[in-house]
């Protein structure tokens, strides 16, 4: 999601947000001309448990169970990367009906946040859904892997909602701070959001400083080509930008992921997932 040609990085898991990250990564491929890559990540639960259930069985029986355990160990091994690569088949085919030339897709083992370390450096953003497989029904919970890799990755993170829709207007969350700041200079400078209505928004009070720097956003917003408005709500932001977002009907959010007002909080603090649960739309944070 920046003017550099680096891919797209897709997280994919099989879960009903799976297909909403390949469709939102698609609209961002065809606007930035990006490649895509997607990712299935093998997690260190699903590798074979080395257990020994043999328990003091004669030699004989015992050595034969062992074997049979092993050969188990192997299948159950088998049929989870084959699982993982049919995730990757089908997450490819949705790219693919959307006119996406350029993708590859990699199965990875061990830890997601220790798999985005170690790829995010060609990465222009890092795509997961708002919930994992396991959570598809647990309505309350967000993936528990989300906040590990909003906290730890250094590129912009895209959480995608469970359904997607063309975007044509997106809010932006500014409070000040230097990645409030950096937020809006990414926005400009990206060919991702050219013809799309940009609305910056501050939650608080209308002081002498929040018009100044909402001014300054306007200004470099327009001054790279973009329809920008900007205004100032009341009210506590995980509750007062949800209204907004539903009310004026919003397509994106876009926020920095730290500051130093009470936006902070909706990052670094426990509503990240109030604010990310109750939003219907894909929710960008940038550092």
């Amino acid at each position: 999601m920046t003017d550099q040609p680096q891919k797209i990085v897709a997280l994919v898991d099989g879960s009903v947000y799976s297909a909403s990250v390949c469709e939102n990564a698609a609209w961002i491929s065809q606007r930035t001309e990006a490649p895509v890559e997607l990712i299935h990540v093998l997690g260190r639960r699903e590798a074979p448990e080395k257990r020994d259930l043999s328990g003091a069985i004669k030699l004989g029986a015992r050595s034969a169970l062992l074997q049979e355990l092993a050969d188990l160990d192997a299948q159950r091994a088998k049929l989870i990367s084959h699982r993982g690569r049919a995730i990757l088949e089908d997450a490819r085919a949705i790219l693919d009906k959307a006119g996406i030339n350029e993708i590859t897709t990699r199965l990875r083992q061990g830890d997601i946040v220790e798999a985005i370390g170690e790829i995010e450096a060609d990465a222009r953003v890092i795509m997961i859904g708002k919930r994992g497989e396991a959570a598809d029904f647990a309505k309350g919970h967000l993936g528990s892997n989300l906040e590990r890799i909003i906290r730890a990755s250094t590129k912009p993170v895209f959480v995608a909602a469970r359904a997607f829709k063309p975007i044509a207007k997106v809010l932006v969350a500014y409070d000040g701070g230097v990645s409030a700041m950096k937020a809006v200079d990414h926005i400009a400078r990206s060919p991702l959001f050219q013809g799309l209505l940009v609305h910056v928004v501050t939650v608080g009070t209308a002081t002498a400083e929040v018009k100044k720097g909402l001014e300054d956003a306007k200004a470099l917003l327009k001054a790279a080509g973009l329809e920008a408005e900007t205004s100032i709500i009341p009210g506590q932001p995980e509750t007062a930008l949800g209204k907004l977002i539903d009310d004026s009907q919003f397509d994106m959010l876009v926020m920095g992921a730290y500051g130093h007002s009470r936006i902070r909080t909706l990052i670094i603090g426990s509503t990240t997932t109030a604010m990310i649960r109750s939003c219907k739309v894909p929710v960008v944070l940038l550092r």
